[in-house]
């Protein structure tokens, strides 16, 4: 089981997430995640923010959460994501989004796309950051929406960096069951608890369509919600509703999507991020769901 938190950034909180981030880490966390909306004004970017916070941890992994595609060639992302895992010992993994809020990328010189365009030009790009992953290849790649003739692949990254999709509909969860070393499941408000079920299994059925074993793929929940101090009854997790609940009853909730709900990783989002909800979280949420699942 893998457990992370994650951080929003914030321009003028910069400091504090930096802060929680090496908190997160001399904790023992596992991941931690980044959102990524760079046409949002008050949000500096997530790369800058990663290579920093990488700088100024040890042990615990970082990636975009989830990386808007639309904004970035893949070439480039796949250069930078070889490097951050190098300059880090291997503690970066890519999460990539096809793309959304369309207005707001095209209002940053970026494209427009269908919910096929954009799917389609997902797996174009997966194709190139895998390729620019190979030293010692030249990479050709002819497609629909990105096209490189003949650059020369490189850097290799320090470990095989997952590339984790934030899928929603059908068929995007098809391209992450058939391609993808993992899924970062969007947060119920885009995606609701009750997909959730059905959401694994199109990865599933995709994965062995493909001949993989569905095994392979790292699922990740991640939930909204905040830690309370006194006890609360069982959440309902219907519809985008966060769960506010103690630690015991948080830990029962996680055990419940790992044995029940085919989890095998964690990302707590926090309506409030502070240094408490974080130790709440590592101290005793973690703590008591791995108790549950031994």
């Amino acid at each position: 089981m893998q457990f992370g938190i994650q951080l929003n950034p914030v321009a003028s909180g910069l400091d504090d997430v930096r802060a929680l981030a090496r908190q997160a880490d001399a904790a023992g966390l596992d991941l931690l995640g980044v959102q990524d909306h760079p046409y949002a004004a008050d949000l500096a970017d997530t790369f800058a923010l990663i290579a920093t916070v990488l700088a100024e941890t040890e042990r615990i992994r970082v990636f975009p959460d989830v990386a808007s595609l639309p904004m970035r060639g893949p070439a480039m992302v796949g250069k930078q994501a070889a490097t951050l895992d190098l300059l880090s010992g291997g503690r970066f993994e890519l999460a990539l989004g096809a793309g959304a809020f369309w207005p707001a990328i095209e209002a940053m010189g970026g494209p427009v796309r269908t919910t096929r365009q954009a799917l389609a030009a997902l797996a174009e790009a997966i194709e190139i950051i895998r390729a620019m992953w190979r030293p010692g290849e030249t990479v050709r790649v002819e497609g629909e929406y990105y096209t490189v003739k003949g650059v020369h692949a490189g850097p290799a990254p320090a470990h095989p960096v997952g590339v984790w999709l934030g899928s929603v509909g059908p068929r995007a969860l098809a391209l992450t069951g058939r391609v993808a070393d993992g899924w970062a499941a969007p947060i119920p408000h885009y995606l609701n608890y009750e997909k959730w079920p059905e959401a694994q299994r199109i990865i599933t059925d995709a994965a062995i369509e493909a001949g993989r074993d569905p095994a392979t793929i790292t699922r990740i929940s991640q939930l909204v919600g905040h830690i309370t101090d006194t006890p609360t009854g069982p959440p309902a997790l219907t519809g985008e509703t966060p769960i506010h609940a103690d630690a015991t009853t948080w830990a029962r909730v996680l055990a419940g999507l790992a044995t029940d709900g085919g989890f095998d990783s964690f990302v707590y989002w926090p309506e409030q991020a502070d240094g408490r909800q974080l130790r709440l979280w590592t101290d005793e949420v973690v703590p008591a769901t791995r108790e549950l699942l031994a």
